[in-house]
């Protein structure tokens, strides 16, 4: 495990099931996360991986099992009480604005406020050096806090969601397929920018389905199959083609290899 992380679990989710109906999409997930690690949750599309987050960030309520936040029993309400607490979810749809700037991107539903006389007006001093500020921490340069978000790259949008995220006292950041979209270049400053934040001893959760770029941030690695986890392996104890079969679900074809006397 990352030397970062040898404390407490900051969230530890025991047994968990979510049933929607007669659906199983969570059968009995158990997963640890460290503050200061990266850890991440691998699996092909209907895995449970969108569920598993939704459970972990209130959006959904489990079906059984426990989660603790910061050692004790978590029941969030909803989502606002989960980003309260310091759970924030960057999602691969980002919610921004693209004609509006990134400093207006940036401070979105937490304006800050300059008092003049008995009027109230958005900040734009404040904002505008925030946002440079924590762009330039996590490696981007921006032409200036008035550049509209929609001309940056998916990459650097991505980095002004996580960026935001941070500095608005996020203790645990979950970052759900960041780079699905991105091309190479933009990929490595997303994953840059993963980095700096398990750095600052945030604990972050990277959902993908791409073994590469889990392997090349990741601390940890769950793998999710058919709402079961396959098991939790640390850096070094599990090589790319051993995450890779795991992920298409390898013990299943080897019994089927067996089943058809080897012909697969």
């Amino acid at each position: 495990m990352n030397s970062r992380t040898t404390h407490e679990p900051i969230i530890r989710m025991v047994k968990i099931e979510k049933h929607f109906g007669s659906v199983i999409a969570l059968a009995g997930v158990s997963v640890d996360v460290y503050p200061g690690e990266c850890h991440c949750l691998l699996g092909d599309n209907g895995a449970g991986k969108s569920t598993f987050i939704k459970t972990m960030s209130g959006v959904y309520k489990p079906t059984a099992g426990e989660i603790y936040f910061e050692d004790k029993p978590m029941h969030f309400e909803d989502p606002r009480d989960a980003i309260a607490a310091g759970i924030a979810t960057v999602h691969q749809h980002l919610a921004m604005i693209p004609l509006m700037s990134v400093s207006r991107n940036f401070f979105m539903g937490n304006e800050p406020l300059k008092k003049v006389g008995p009027m109230k007006f958005f900040d734009h001093e404040f904002a505008n050096r925030v946002t440079m500020e924590e762009m330039q921490k996590m490696g981007i340069n921006l032409r200036g806090p008035d550049q509209a978000v929609g001309t940056l790259s998916g990459g650097e949008r991505q980095t002004v969601a996580i960026a935001r995220a941070v500095y608005f006292g996020a203790k645990v950041l979950i970052l759900d397929e960041p780079t699905s979209a991105l091309g190479v270049r933009q990929t490595a400053n997303v994953l840059a920018t993963i980095d700096k934040v398990r750095k600052q001893d945030i604990a972050v959760v990277f959902i993908t389905h791409n073994v590469r770029h889990a392997l090349a941030v990741g601390d940890r690695f769950t793998v999710l199959n058919r709402g079961k986890t396959l098991g939790t392996a640390q850096r070094g104890q599990i090589t790319p083609e051993e995450l890779q079969d795991m992920m298409a679900g390898g013990q299943e074809l080897v019994e089927l290899e067996g089943s058809l006397g080897g012909t697969v």
